[in-house]
């Protein structure tokens, strides 16, 4: 079944086109890679789609329990409520607070408290507070991060960063994930752990998997289907070996000839 539905979407900056008439789709749990050389649009496509900037044509539904929305014009905060997370390129922690309390943080919509509960502490809060506090050490020993819980997020190294990263976007619950070049910056020990874990994550929580990524070597590891972007439009896409061997492709991004 299709889960979110994106048709003829497009971005002007100015005279600019970043993002040209794409029409794409995703499935219920599937894991979709979208490549491209630098500049092709890629995460400016990502933020159409995930409300972080308004595009100037076309749609973007998702399909939630209420039936197919249109996402168009929706707040961020919105959007992420309906089902969608995603990380960034460059990494948006609360990098003051604990591993704990940013993930915390990105549950608070869903697990909103009383006012009554809240001011006066019933029994009811500190139980809601435990079974919070369980759902997040469950998360993070996903990751092998349970350990960590009182770190400070800017003591964490690098990959544990990325890592946490991906453990609050998967607080909220989505139903759509979206990754922006989650191995960037890692070693290829931290991308084969990550490889793992983004295959983990997808059947343990069922989820849809959306990911940017420059290592072509993960990319073909991962992705079920692939959509290819050069200068703002779609050129191809398809299943890994189909994207490998076509010839647009090869020209346009993985470097074969003329």
């Amino acid at each position: 079944m299709t889960l979110l539905d994106v048709k003829a979407l497009t971005k002007n900056f100015g005279g600019l086109t970043a993002v040209s008439n794409v029409t794409m789709h995703l499935d219920n749990n599937e894991l979709v890679a979208l490549i491209g050389p630098n500049g092709a649009g890629k995460t400016t496509l990502f933020n159409l789609l995930t409300g972080v900037i308004i595009p100037s044509e076309g749609t973007v539904s998702l399909q939630t329990e209420h039936g197919l929305q249109v996402l168009n014009k929706q707040k961020p905060y919105k959007i992420a409520a309906a089902g969608m997370a995603r990380t960034f390129q460059n990494i948006r922690l609360f990098k003051d607070l604990t591993v704990e309390e940013n993930v915390l943080i990105a549950m608070t919509d869903k697990n909103k408290e009383g006012f009554v509960e809240s001011i006066f502490r019933l029994p009811s809060f500190y139980r809601k507070e435990a079974a919070l506090h369980q759902q997040v050490v469950e998360l993070l020993s996903i990751f092998k991060m349970e350990n960590q819980l009182e770190t400070l997020a800017r003591n964490l190294p690098y990959g544990a960063q990325r890592r946490l990263e991906i453990v609050r976007a998967l607080a909220t619950k989505p139903q759509i994930l979206f990754l922006d070049e989650p191995a960037a910056g890692m070693n290829p020990e931290e991308t084969a752990d990550l490889t793992r874990l983004i295959q983990q994550i997808q059947s343990e929580f069922h989820i849809t998997v959306l990911l940017i990524e420059h290592d072509m070597s993960l990319v073909m590891n991962l992705a079920e289907r692939i959509y290819v972007l050069e200068y703002g439009k779609l050129i191809a896409e398809g299943t890994p070996k189909e994207i490998q061997s076509n010839q647009r492709v090869i020209n346009a991004y993985l470097g074969g000839g003329d």
